[in-house]
């Protein structure tokens, strides 16, 4: 059973307000994108990893993140698109017959733990498609034009996180499916609940974070204090 990780770092960041952009920005000394990819590096249910980079970073990347931090299994750097989702279809024709599992992971997630790898890859064996998720701990309220128009039941909602896992196949013709018909979903798993699949849910990690903002970096600081 061989699996690929497709790792997405593509994105301008426009929100953190950087000249530089959010993979590369640095995290106790590493960038952000060497911290994400270590976990896949050093899992064993993990057998080669393409990381996705916006259009010109591919040797910048190769250089100051592969090469520097001397990670083995990232095969292929290649050139993302406009969307995430075109970025993560460039991974899926990049390794297209070569895996049977891919996961597909945020590179500006820089607390994925080898655990939740190993635990998304077992379900997705099982069930065909799996993502990391915590239960949200505030309560969620529906509203239309500045008014609640809704309270939703707080047990039955999820914060989706990645990494998400499936069989290639299944991920390969929701892309396709996606992209027939000018779809663009927020995740991988929305495009495979739409063929009517079903994904399973992973319990993960609170500290699992996405860095978007200058307030996430403060908060990824605090989480590395805390983990020493």
């Amino acid at each position: 059973m061989k699996t690929v990780a497709i790792i997405t770092a593509a994105g301008k960041g426009k929100r953190m307000g950087s000249k530089i952009k959010k993979p590369y920005l640095i995290l106790d000394g590493k960038p952000i994108l060497a911290h994400a990819i270590m976990p896949f590096e050093y899992s064993k249910a993990i057998n080669s990893i393409v990381i996705v980079t916006a259009s010109g970073d591919e040797d910048f990347c190769l250089k100051n993140v592969v090469k520097r931090f001397g990670f083995k299994k990232v095969l292929k750097i290649i050139c993302g698109g406009k969307e995430r989702q075109d970025s993560v279809m460039s991974g899926i024709m990049a390794v297209s017959g070569e895996c049977d599992i891919v996961v597909v992971h945020d590179g500006v997630r820089p607390f994925v733990e080898k655990g939740m790898i190993e635990r998304v890859i077992r379900s997705a064996q099982k069930c065909g498609a799996a993502t990391i998720a915590v239960p949200v701990k505030d309560t969620i309220k529906q509203v239309c034009s500045g008014l609640v128009k809704k309270t939703l039941q707080r047990e039955e909602l999820w914060a989706i996180q990645t990494p998400q896992a499936f069989r290639f196949d299944i991920l390969k013709k929701a892309h396709h499916l996606a992209a027939k018909q000018g779809f663009i979903g927020t995740d991988d798993c929305m495009l495979v609940e739409r063929m009517g699949h079903k994904v399973a849910v992973v319990k993960g990690s609170y500290d699992n974070i996405k860095i978007t903002t200058p307030e996430d970096l403060a908060v990824g600081k605090g989480i590395l204090k805390s983990r020493r």
